[in-house]
């Protein structure tokens, strides 16, 4: 089954990540409609809880961050973002960057990951800026994959990488992406998280990173 929606999430929680009770969130969110696959987020130095999810359809994913995903966050009792993406918009583009949620693989099993989001109204994603940037993000050191994110009625622009240490992922999101947006005269939003913390939970749902 093709996907055509990505779904970010992110509880505003700190909790080690073997105290969040992924197993009962894993076995709920697989009943989920056009549910595809999900990969585990832990916040670098917060610990939050959160994810990157590919759905079958953008009825689906919008229909999970509306009912599903407000009800677990206040089972949780915080607050919660939530980000629906056109994935079809990104498909070239993410493809020219290895991403493994269009059937890229990689050899190295990411230490860390990268969320991006940039304040940029882009629509139709393909009249945004990726050719120029590509070859740009394939120098970054340590980067093993990117998948582009379009924002579903915001244009917004973004990503989720995958690096192969914290260091490199950290360089990145303090160092270069700063000059990147400078460039674009824009806002921005990041985040790291720690993957050797959440493969088991991620190898659960499919994830694409761990085939």
């Amino acid at each position: 089954m093709s996907q055509n929606a990505f779904v970010y999430t992110e509880l505003q929680i700190s909790a080690p990540f073997d105290q969040v009770p992924w197993q009962n969130i894993n076995d709920t969110i697989k009943t989920q409609p056009g549910f595809l696959n999900k990969t585990w987020l832990s916040g670098l130095g917060n610990n939050s809880a959160g994810g990157i999810y590919a759905f079958d359809t953008i009825e689906n994913a919008k229909k999970f961050v509306t009912s599903y995903f407000p009800a677990e966050a206040r089972n949780f009792g915080v607050a919660q973002t939530t980000r629906v993406f056109d994935a079809l918009a990104t498909s070239e583009a993410s493809i020219d960057m290895n991403s493994v949620h269009y059937g890229a693989r990689i050899d190295v099993k990411p230490a860390a990951f990268v969320y991006t989001e940039v304040q940029l109204h882009v629509l139709p994603f393909d009249n945004g800026p990726w050719r120029t940037f590509n070859p740009v993000l394939k120098q970054q050191p340590g980067l093993l994959s990117k998948t582009w994110l379009s924002g579903l009625h915001t244009g917004t622009v973004g990503g989720f990488y995958a690096f192969d240490s914290i260091e490199n992922a950290k360089r990145f999101a303090l160092d270069y992406f700063p000059t990147e947006t400078r460039a674009l005269d824009a806002a921005f939003y990041t985040r790291i998280f720690d993957a050797t913390m959440t493969e088991a939970a991620s190898r659960d749902m499919a994830s694409p990173f761990y085939r």
